[in-house]
């Protein structure tokens, strides 16, 4: 159990989210979970508003599971990389991941994270996290080590800043887990609303 929150508050948790990053967040923070991927087609997402849509994606990942767990707490979450109006998301092989890498090279772009907490028997919510992150002006060579390496095909934008990708790093402006995969102070405000909203400080 997490000490920072009341115990019925984050009983019956599950993480609709099959990536390694956001259950090590959440262990590390001392909840307890069970973990249960969404099946929501990202793909089929248009990305006109990018904000808007990883809050969409975020509330039907929430919402899937919830069908399969609806008395348990569903935190959800989806998060895009954006460079120049540019949508980034996971790199469907080395060449797109070279591609993208050679886009954020010496530039700011934005990591947007849309996630959701729904609890039952009917309280949904749905909050947006950005942070700008600085790259610093990337060589060929360095672009293709790392695109030699697992790291980057499974990372919107093509790269892990907690990884080998944080030599890449100038500076972030915001919130440094939103990067990795989950805004935790974002997630803890949208816990306290649960608590207060539920009677459950």
């Amino acid at each position: 159990m997490n000490p920072f929150l009341s115990s019925r508050v984050q009983e019956r948790l599950v993480l609709a989210s099959a990536s390694p990053r956001r259950r090590e967040i959440l262990s590390d923070l001392g909840f307890e979970f069970e973990v249960l991927p969404a099946d929501v087609r990202e793909d089929e997402m248009i990305w006109t508003d990018p904000s808007r849509a990883a809050a969409l994606l975020a509330e039907l990942k929430a919402g899937e599971v919830r069908k399969k767990r609806p008395l348990k707490t569903i935190i959800a979450a989806d998060t895009v990389v954006v460079c120049d109006g540019k949508v980034l998301g996971k790199p469907s092989g080395r060449e797109e991941a070279a591609s993208m890498l050679k886009a954020l090279s010496g530039k700011r772009h934005d990591v947007i994270t849309g996630v959701a907490l729904v609890a039952p028997p009917d309280r949904t919510y749905v909050e947006v996290e950005s942070t700008g992150v600085y790259f610093r002006k990337l060589t060929g060579r360095e672009i293709a080590i790392y695109c030699d390496m697992d790291e980057p095909l499974d990372k919107a934008g093509a790269y892990a800043i907690q990884g080998h990708a944080s030599i890449f790093i100038e500076k972030i402006d915001g919130d440094y887990l939103n990067v990795v995969g989950l805004p935790v102070s974002r997630l803890f405000r949208m816990f306290r609303r649960l608590e207060a909203e539920s009677g459950q400080v």
